[in-house]
């Protein structure tokens, strides 16, 4: 059976850094394209960062570009978004998702996903 968890949200101060893991279980990670995606309250759920199974080619989005990083280990079946930087306004429910690819394919609509994880919620403080 497929699964994905996810860890590492946490209270933070604004200024600070969390690193959320996401592990998978019951197939191979490394086939699969990963995404990371948060949903605020009373907000839609958005894109974060993704991360390619074919070249491990990664995507950012919006506020995420130059303060959260992806990134995976094979070996681990894990793939991690560490967030530096944080503000307030990255408070939200973070969630893990996988979808299979076997080409340089990078998805950034939820909907594309196969597999969710139940997330981790990160608050940040001002």
């Amino acid at each position: 059976q497929v699964h994905l968890v996810e860890s590492g949200g946490d209270l933070v101060q604004s200024g600070g850094s969390l690193r959320l893991s996401c592990v998978g279980s019951g197939f191979i990670l490394d086939d699969y394209a990963v995404g990371w995606f948060r949903q605020a309250p009373g907000k839609e759920r958005e894109a974060v960062s993704l991360i390619s199974s074919y070249d491990g080619s990664t995507f950012s989005a919006g506020s995420a570009k130059g303060r959260f990083t992806i990134s995976r280990d094979n070996a681990k079946n894990t793939v991690y978004l560490q967030m530096n930087s944080l503000t307030p306004e990255d408070t939200a429910v973070y969630y893990c998702a996988a979808v299979y690819a076997d080409s340089d394919y990078h998805p950034i609509y939820s909907s594309e996903y196969q597999y969710w994880g139940r997330g981790t919620q990160v608050t940040v403080s001002s």
